[in-house]
């Protein structure tokens, strides 16, 4: 970068400092560790891998067309014959075509991982059509570089606080954002940027004859990750203006008592705070302010500790409660799938931060095996899920929200906001299993079966493992090279935690639960390590009641399976009576209220009713 390039950063980081009452920011250095690219990344067969391709054969089957309809009805074009869509798409829905975006990442993320031509033709096709729409906007009346399947007056109204219809303007261009973002970024479509950095010019133009005090009014309304995506941009580009449009958008009332590690989230939509956070590690990247840092920190430990339930998910009724309350509120429309999905963007980028910290990854392998893993059917040929994941006693996945429509997601009438993240979701489970410095470390975090090419150090790791069922992992090595693996022990498991090597125990290698083990090493193709980590059963008590719990066995949460049957409350359980059925595998037997039950991993729990926490007895 230039001087003058460099003292006009500084400048636009000044004004950024000033919207936030802080000074003296200077960009960050780079991230400690950083991801692989997503080509570098590949699933092995799994239940992992089969998520993966019942959502691959979504994006295959799903009509560009008919996502399309609205956008081009809006801004004047002919919607080429195609069905509009029913749901959270249909032409009357307030945010109608929120979920494109995702579709875009998703596609993106198919051609990335998958190298499937289809699914970029899907996405620099999608790109091109929307370059159409918003070529068209002086003729039916819209500011240049304005973007939706709505007018541009709802953004009128959200901006003079008569907006009455439920719609969240903001939320919905984020999306489109963050997808032609994706579109750039993995298949290097310019058209996609193109129309992203006008829609950034349109967004920076019309918040910026607001005044601070009008914009603080607006963001009472969701407004999605719109800081993110501008933070994001400039990451991109290295225009200042996008980091000063992202710092409009934060928002006093929830980020202030964050910044001063004051919990103050009882009350609010949880969701709307989880896309801010994000934005919030993404502009603490970009400008180096340790009052962002601490705003995403602060944010996550509470969030993490005080509010989610066993599987990692958090919320009832999308709404936080007061902290630590977690049995109170067991019921049906607990654990939002969106929220989670935002969290472990959250997670990554904090850890990445702070490689040196496990409890990030403990609680991310939490969240993505117990959470987001079961909340698609495993039976859905197009890999359908569900909104909320139920808690409550006798609970059964698939319950959506009421406005929504259905249990599971469908087709073409649902476009939940869950079903569009759950697009993302599906295509990148491989994005943070490995881990790099340079090329001198490589972490292992999450044990999953998969293959990475570190293109850089021209060396292939291929994990064979079939964890939480099994207790063990074996990473082999193809190439040589000198670099430290650093694998995470997590901290479900016990002390007799083992790691040899080529066969041969190494009584040097620490395997502590909670940390990371290092082994520093002329690596040779052949070498194989053997993680092996011990399960046991174990409860993970309630916040606010010791004696209600889930159970677990390793890191997966287990629940009984009930059949038709309901429940009146928490059924009594006796610990001592739980029993492994076999000697591998994730079914138990036990007895609650006097009758045996039959567990099994909760992400297994589809199309029965069961029960996940439990009085003790």
């Amino acid at each position: 970068m230039s001087n003058g390039s460099f003292m006009s950063l500084a400048r636009g980081l000044a004004l950024a400092a000033g919207l936030l009452g802080i000074s003296n920011i200077q960009p960050t250095s780079a991230q400690a560790a950083s991801s692989f690219d997503l080509s570098e990344v590949r699933l092995t067969e799994s239940r992992w891998m089969d998520n993966q391709d019942r959502t691959t054969a979504y994006l295959l089957f799903i009509d560009p067309d008919r996502l399309l309809y609205n956008f081009r009805a809006n801004h004047g074009l002919d919607t080429q014959g195609a069905q509009p869509n029913g749901g959270w798409d249909a032409p009357d829905f307030p945010f109608r075509t929120h979920a494109q975006g995702h579709f875009l990442t998703a596609w993106a993320h198919c051609y990335a991982v998958l190298k499937n031509d289809e699914c970029a033709d899907r996405a620099t096709y999608f790109a091109a059509e929307l370059a159409k729409c918003q070529a068209n906007n002086e003729a039916v009346g819209f500011s240049a570089g304005y973007l939706s399947g709505f007018p541009e007056s709802e953004i009128q109204k959200v901006e003079d606080r008569t907006l009455n219809n439920g719609n969240v303007p903001y939320y919905a261009i984020h999306k489109t954002m963050a997808g032609l973002l994706d579109v750039w970024r993995h298949i290097g479509d310019e058209t996609a940027r193109d129309v992203l950095l006008e829609m950034a010019t349109w967004v920076d133009t019309r918040t910026g004859r607001l005044s601070e005090a009008q914009m603080q009014e607006m963001l009472q309304t969701e407004y999605g990750g719109m800081n993110d995506i501008l933070a994001q941009i400039y990451q991109e580009t290295d225009d200042e203006r996008w980091l000063t449009a992202a710092a409009r958008f934060d928002h006093a009332r929830v980020l202030d008592p964050l910044a001063e590690g004051r919990d103050e989230l009882n009350g609010l939509h949880a969701n709307t705070q989880a896309q801010k956070l994000v934005g919030v590690i993404h502009q603490y990247q970009a400008s180096g302010s340790q009052r962002y840092l601490d705003i995403a920190q602060n944010a996550w430990d509470a969030i993490v500790d005080a509010h989610s339930y066993a599987i990692g998910g958090n919320s009832q009724a999308e709404h936080f409660h007061e902290p630590n309350a977690i049995a109170e509120y067991l019921d049906e429309d607990t654990c939002e799938t969106c929220n989670t999905y935002n969290m472990l963007k959250l997670t990554r980028e904090l850890w990445a931060n702070d490689p040196s910290t496990a409890r990030y990854f403990d609680y991310y392998e939490r969240a993505l095996l117990n959470h987001l893993l079961g909340v698609q059917h495993p039976g859905s040929e197009h890999g359908h899920i569900t909104y909320f994941t139920s808690l409550n006693p006798g609970g059964h996945r698939g319950v959506g929200p009421a406005w929504g429509g259905g249990t599971y997601s469908t087709d073409y009438d649902s476009f939940w906001c869950c079903q569009a993240t759950s697009l993302e979701t599906n295509t990148k489970l491989m994005d943070s299993i490995y881990w790099h410095e340079g090329d001198e470390v490589l972490y292992v975090n999450l044990y999953i079966p998969s293959q990475l090419t570190w293109t850089a150090k021209d060396v292939t790791i291929t994990q064979n493992t079939s964890m939480p069922e099994t207790d063990t992992a074996i990473i082999s090595v193809e190439g040589s090279g000198a670099f430290t693996l650093r694998l995470r022990i997590p901290e479900w498991t016990t002390t007799d935690a083992s790691i040899v090597i080529n066969d041969e125990g190494n009584s040097s290698v620490t395997a502590e639960p909670g940390t990371y083990a290092s082994i520093e090493r002329e690596w040779q193709s052949g070498d194989k390590v053997t993680v092996t980590l011990p399960m046991t059963l174990r409860t993970i008590p309630a916040n606010d009641d010791p004696n209600v719990a889930a159970l677990a066995y390793g890191p997966a949460v287990l629940s009984a399976n009930y059949g038709d049957g309901s429940l009146a409350g928490l059924p009594q359980i006796d610990v001592d009576s739980v029993s492994r059925v076999g000697d591998s595998g994730l079914d138990f037997e036990a007895t609650a209220d006097g009758q045996s039950v039959q567990l099994e991993a909760f992400y297994n729990s589809h199309d029965y009713n069961y029960n996940v926490y439990w009085r003790l007895s």
